[in-house]
Protein backbone atom coordinates (compact mmCIF):
# COMPACT_ATOMS: atom_id res chain seq x y z
CA UNK A 1 0.00 0.00 0.00
CA UNK A 2 1.31 3.43 -1.00
CA UNK A 3 0.69 6.58 1.01
CA UNK A 4 -0.31 9.99 -0.31
CA UNK A 5 -0.42 13.22 1.69
CA UNK A 6 -2.62 16.08 0.46
CA UNK A 7 -3.31 19.57 1.77
CA UNK A 8 -5.95 21.77 0.20
CA UNK A 9 -5.35 25.51 -0.10
CA UNK A 10 -8.24 27.95 -0.33
CA UNK A 11 -6.17 31.08 -0.85
CA UNK A 12 -6.93 32.02 2.76
CA UNK A 13 -4.70 32.48 5.78
CA UNK A 14 -5.42 29.28 7.73
CA UNK A 15 -4.67 26.74 5.00
CA UNK A 16 -1.57 28.70 3.98
CA UNK A 17 -0.35 28.70 7.57
CA UNK A 18 -0.95 24.95 7.77
CA UNK A 19 1.12 24.42 4.62
CA UNK A 20 3.93 26.43 6.23
CA UNK A 21 3.60 24.44 9.45
CA UNK A 22 3.74 21.08 7.67
CA UNK A 23 6.71 22.16 5.57
CA UNK A 24 8.59 23.22 8.72
CA UNK A 25 7.64 20.33 11.00
CA UNK A 26 7.28 17.45 8.57
CA UNK A 27 9.77 17.96 5.74
CA UNK A 28 10.03 14.19 5.42
CA UNK A 29 6.50 14.01 4.01
CA UNK A 30 5.92 14.41 0.29
CA UNK A 31 2.80 16.56 0.46
CA UNK A 32 0.66 17.42 -2.55
CA UNK A 33 -0.49 21.00 -2.02
CA UNK A 34 -3.54 21.64 -4.18
CA UNK A 35 -5.93 24.43 -5.07
CA UNK A 36 -9.34 23.82 -6.59
CA UNK A 37 -9.73 26.69 -9.03
CA UNK A 38 -13.27 27.81 -9.85
CA UNK A 39 -12.03 30.37 -12.36
CA UNK A 40 -13.86 33.09 -10.44
CA UNK A 41 -11.23 33.82 -7.80
CA UNK A 42 -9.85 37.20 -6.84
CA UNK A 43 -6.57 38.08 -8.59
CA UNK A 44 -5.04 38.59 -5.14
CA UNK A 45 -5.61 34.89 -4.45
CA UNK A 46 -3.40 33.82 -7.34
CA UNK A 47 -0.69 36.29 -6.27
CA UNK A 48 -0.77 34.89 -2.74
CA UNK A 49 -0.55 31.30 -3.92
CA UNK A 50 2.48 32.17 -6.07
CA UNK A 51 4.15 33.71 -3.01
CA UNK A 52 3.36 30.61 -0.96
CA UNK A 53 4.90 28.42 -3.69
CA UNK A 54 8.14 30.33 -3.21
CA UNK A 55 8.23 29.41 0.47
CA UNK A 56 7.23 25.79 -0.06
CA UNK A 57 9.77 25.33 -2.83
CA UNK A 58 7.31 23.40 -4.98
CA UNK A 59 4.41 23.95 -7.29
CA UNK A 60 0.86 23.98 -5.99
CA UNK A 61 -1.28 21.60 -8.02
CA UNK A 62 -4.28 23.35 -9.54
CA UNK A 63 -7.25 20.99 -9.70
CA UNK A 64 -9.57 22.28 -12.35
CA UNK A 65 -12.79 20.39 -12.84
CA UNK A 66 -13.90 19.68 -16.38
CA UNK A 67 -16.98 21.80 -15.76
CA UNK A 68 -16.74 25.40 -14.62
CA UNK A 69 -19.11 27.68 -12.73
CA UNK A 70 -21.05 28.63 -15.85
CA UNK A 71 -21.70 24.98 -16.69
CA UNK A 72 -23.08 24.21 -13.25
CA UNK A 73 -25.13 27.40 -13.19
CA UNK A 74 -26.91 26.17 -16.33
CA UNK A 75 -27.45 22.76 -14.73
CA UNK A 76 -29.17 24.48 -11.81
CA UNK A 77 -31.41 26.47 -14.17
CA UNK A 78 -29.56 29.72 -13.47
CA UNK A 79 -30.42 29.56 -9.78
CA UNK A 80 -27.63 31.16 -7.76
CA UNK A 81 -25.87 29.18 -5.05
CA UNK A 82 -26.69 30.34 -1.55
CA UNK A 83 -26.18 29.49 2.10
CA UNK A 84 -29.21 27.22 1.77
CA UNK A 85 -28.09 25.49 -1.46
CA UNK A 86 -24.29 25.48 -1.62
CA UNK A 87 -24.01 23.72 -4.95
CA UNK A 88 -20.89 25.75 -5.81
CA UNK A 89 -18.90 24.16 -2.99
CA UNK A 90 -20.24 20.72 -3.76
CA UNK A 91 -19.64 20.80 -7.52
CA UNK A 92 -16.61 23.08 -7.83
CA UNK A 93 -14.62 22.15 -4.72
CA UNK A 94 -15.58 18.78 -3.23
CA UNK A 95 -16.32 16.87 -6.44
CA UNK A 96 -12.99 17.73 -8.15
CA UNK A 97 -11.13 16.76 -4.96
CA UNK A 98 -12.90 13.41 -4.75
CA UNK A 99 -12.23 12.72 -8.43
CA UNK A 100 -8.57 13.64 -7.95
CA UNK A 101 -7.92 11.18 -5.12
CA UNK A 102 -10.24 8.43 -6.42
CA UNK A 103 -7.53 6.59 -8.47
CA UNK A 104 -5.36 6.29 -5.35
CA UNK A 105 -8.21 5.00 -3.24
CA UNK A 106 -9.32 2.54 -5.92
CA UNK A 107 -5.78 1.11 -5.97
CA UNK A 108 -6.00 0.56 -2.23
CA UNK A 109 -3.57 3.36 -1.36
CA UNK A 110 -3.83 5.35 1.85
CA UNK A 111 -4.59 9.08 1.56
CA UNK A 112 -3.97 11.51 4.42
CA UNK A 113 -5.76 14.85 4.06
CA UNK A 114 -4.62 17.74 6.29
CA UNK A 115 -7.26 20.35 7.10
CA UNK A 116 -6.67 23.77 8.71
CA UNK A 117 -9.29 23.81 11.45
CA UNK A 118 -7.73 25.71 14.35
CA UNK A 119 -7.68 24.83 18.04
CA UNK A 120 -10.06 27.73 18.77
CA UNK A 121 -12.67 26.46 16.32
CA UNK A 122 -14.32 23.73 18.34
CA UNK A 123 -17.59 24.29 16.48
CA UNK A 124 -16.17 23.53 13.03
CA UNK A 125 -16.31 20.09 11.46
CA UNK A 126 -14.14 19.13 8.52
CA UNK A 127 -14.82 16.81 5.62
CA UNK A 128 -15.98 13.49 7.01
CA UNK A 129 -14.18 10.63 5.34
CA UNK A 130 -16.48 8.27 3.47
CA UNK A 131 -13.70 5.86 2.53
CA UNK A 132 -11.74 3.61 4.84
CA UNK A 133 -8.44 4.60 3.19
CA UNK A 134 -9.01 8.36 3.47
CA UNK A 135 -7.89 9.79 6.81
CA UNK A 136 -8.65 13.43 7.57
CA UNK A 137 -6.41 15.03 10.21
CA UNK A 138 -6.36 18.43 11.91
CA UNK A 139 -2.77 19.36 12.93
CA UNK A 140 -3.68 22.78 14.33
CA UNK A 141 -6.32 21.30 16.60
CA UNK A 142 -3.95 18.53 17.68
CA UNK A 143 -1.13 20.95 18.54
CA UNK A 144 -3.14 23.80 20.03
CA UNK A 145 -2.56 26.37 17.29
CA UNK A 146 -5.17 29.13 17.36
CA UNK A 147 -5.83 32.25 15.29
CA UNK A 148 -2.91 34.14 16.85
CA UNK A 149 -0.66 31.18 16.05
CA UNK A 150 -1.74 31.33 12.42
CA UNK A 151 -0.72 34.98 12.19
CA UNK A 152 2.63 34.19 13.80
CA UNK A 153 3.33 31.41 11.29
CA UNK A 154 2.53 33.68 8.33
CA UNK A 155 4.57 36.59 9.66
CA UNK A 156 7.62 34.53 10.68
CA UNK A 157 7.74 32.77 7.32
CA UNK A 158 7.72 36.02 5.37
CA UNK A 159 4.65 34.92 3.41
CA UNK A 160 2.36 37.29 5.27
CA UNK A 161 -1.34 37.76 4.62
CA UNK A 162 -3.10 37.83 1.25
CA UNK A 163 -3.58 41.38 -0.02
CA UNK A 164 -7.34 41.00 -0.12
CA UNK A 165 -7.38 41.01 3.69
CA UNK A 166 -6.97 44.77 3.37
CA UNK A 167 -10.63 44.94 2.32
CA UNK A 168 -12.17 41.49 2.53
CA UNK A 169 -12.36 38.88 5.26
CA UNK A 170 -12.05 35.61 3.36
CA UNK A 171 -11.07 33.92 0.16
CA UNK A 172 -13.52 32.43 -2.29
CA UNK A 173 -15.17 33.49 -5.51
CA UNK A 174 -15.51 37.18 -6.30
CA UNK A 175 -19.28 36.86 -5.87
CA UNK A 176 -19.31 34.63 -2.79
CA UNK A 177 -22.68 34.97 -1.07
CA UNK A 178 -20.98 34.90 2.36
CA UNK A 179 -19.54 38.37 1.78
CA UNK A 180 -20.63 41.15 4.07
CA UNK A 181 -22.39 44.07 2.45
CA UNK A 182 -19.35 46.28 3.04
CA UNK A 183 -17.32 43.74 1.09
CA UNK A 184 -19.67 44.02 -1.88
CA UNK A 185 -19.16 47.77 -1.76
CA UNK A 186 -15.39 47.29 -1.69
CA UNK A 187 -15.54 44.74 -4.51
CA UNK A 188 -17.26 47.38 -6.64
CA UNK A 189 -14.50 49.85 -5.75
CA UNK A 190 -11.53 47.53 -6.30
CA UNK A 191 -12.75 45.11 -8.96
CA UNK A 192 -15.62 46.80 -10.78
CA UNK A 193 -15.63 44.30 -13.65
CA UNK A 194 -16.10 41.42 -11.18
CA UNK A 195 -18.95 43.32 -9.53
CA UNK A 196 -20.61 43.87 -12.91
CA UNK A 197 -20.24 40.17 -13.71
CA UNK A 198 -21.92 39.29 -10.42
CA UNK A 199 -24.76 41.70 -11.25
CA UNK A 200 -25.25 40.03 -14.62
CA UNK A 201 -25.41 36.55 -13.04
CA UNK A 202 -27.91 37.85 -10.49
CA UNK A 203 -30.15 39.50 -13.08
CA UNK A 204 -30.26 36.33 -15.18
CA UNK A 205 -31.05 34.26 -12.10
CA UNK A 206 -33.86 36.56 -10.97
CA UNK A 207 -35.36 36.52 -14.46
CA UNK A 208 -35.26 32.71 -14.31
CA UNK A 209 -37.20 32.73 -11.04
CA UNK A 210 -34.35 32.22 -8.59
CA UNK A 211 -35.42 33.13 -5.04
CA UNK A 212 -31.89 34.19 -4.07
CA UNK A 213 -29.81 37.31 -4.55
CA UNK A 214 -26.07 37.40 -3.84
CA UNK A 215 -26.53 39.64 -0.81
CA UNK A 216 -29.35 38.77 1.52
CA UNK A 217 -32.40 40.99 1.30
CA UNK A 218 -31.41 43.13 -1.69
CA UNK A 219 -30.06 42.92 -5.21
CA UNK A 220 -26.68 44.30 -6.19
CA UNK A 221 -28.44 46.99 -8.24
CA UNK A 222 -30.13 48.15 -5.05
CA UNK A 223 -26.97 47.79 -2.97
CA UNK A 224 -24.82 49.92 -5.32
CA UNK A 225 -27.03 53.00 -5.20
CA UNK A 226 -25.00 55.88 -3.68
CA UNK A 227 -27.31 56.50 -0.68
CA UNK A 228 -27.31 52.78 0.13
CA UNK A 229 -23.50 52.60 -0.14
CA UNK A 230 -23.16 55.49 2.31
CA UNK A 231 -25.50 53.75 4.73
CA UNK A 232 -23.56 50.46 4.50
CA UNK A 233 -20.27 52.26 5.09
CA UNK A 234 -21.64 54.16 8.07
CA UNK A 235 -23.18 51.03 9.60
CA UNK A 236 -19.91 49.16 9.21
CA UNK A 237 -17.84 51.90 10.85
CA UNK A 238 -20.24 52.05 13.77
CA UNK A 239 -20.10 48.29 14.18
CA UNK A 240 -16.31 48.33 14.00
CA UNK A 241 -15.95 50.96 16.71
CA UNK A 242 -18.29 49.06 19.02
CA UNK A 243 -16.35 45.85 18.41
CA UNK A 244 -13.03 47.56 19.18
CA UNK A 245 -14.41 48.82 22.47
CA UNK A 246 -15.62 45.34 23.40
CA UNK A 247 -12.40 43.59 22.42
CA UNK A 248 -10.46 42.45 25.52
CA UNK A 249 -6.87 43.58 25.93
CA UNK A 250 -4.33 40.79 25.55
CA UNK A 251 -1.63 41.45 28.18
CA UNK A 252 0.88 39.59 26.03
CA UNK A 253 0.12 41.77 23.00
CA UNK A 254 -1.01 45.18 24.35
CA UNK A 255 0.18 46.93 21.22
CA UNK A 256 -2.34 44.99 19.15
CA UNK A 257 -5.48 46.17 20.93
CA UNK A 258 -6.37 48.46 18.03
CA UNK A 259 -6.37 45.68 15.43
CA UNK A 260 -9.56 43.94 14.43
CA UNK A 261 -10.25 41.44 11.69
CA UNK A 262 -13.13 42.16 9.39
CA UNK A 263 -14.46 38.65 9.97
CA UNK A 264 -14.93 39.57 13.63
CA UNK A 265 -17.61 41.99 12.46
CA UNK A 266 -20.08 39.66 10.81
CA UNK A 267 -23.75 40.20 11.49
CA UNK A 268 -26.10 37.25 11.74
CA UNK A 269 -28.31 38.64 9.00
CA UNK A 270 -25.36 38.90 6.63
CA UNK A 271 -24.87 35.16 6.48
CA UNK A 272 -21.89 34.13 8.58
CA UNK A 273 -20.94 30.44 8.53
CA UNK A 274 -18.75 30.20 5.47
CA UNK A 275 -17.91 27.01 3.61
CA UNK A 276 -14.84 25.34 5.08
CA UNK A 277 -13.28 24.23 1.79
CA UNK A 278 -13.56 27.69 0.23
CA UNK A 279 -12.48 29.97 3.04
CA UNK A 280 -9.86 28.20 5.17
Amino acid sequence: MSEHHVLGLSGGKDSAALAIYMRQHHPELKIHYFFTDTGKELPEVYDFLAKLEGFLGQKIEYINGDRDFDFWLRQYNDFLPSAQTRWCTRQLKLLPFKNWIRPWLEKGDKVYSYVAIRADEEHRVGLISQHKNLEVTFPFRQHGIDKAGVYELLEASGVGLPKYYEWRSRSGCTFCFFQQKIEWVRLKERHPSAFEEAKAYEKTALNAGSPFTWSRGESLEELEKPPRIKQIQADFELRKQKAIQRKPINPLRPQQIETLDIDDLYLEDEGNGSCLTCHK
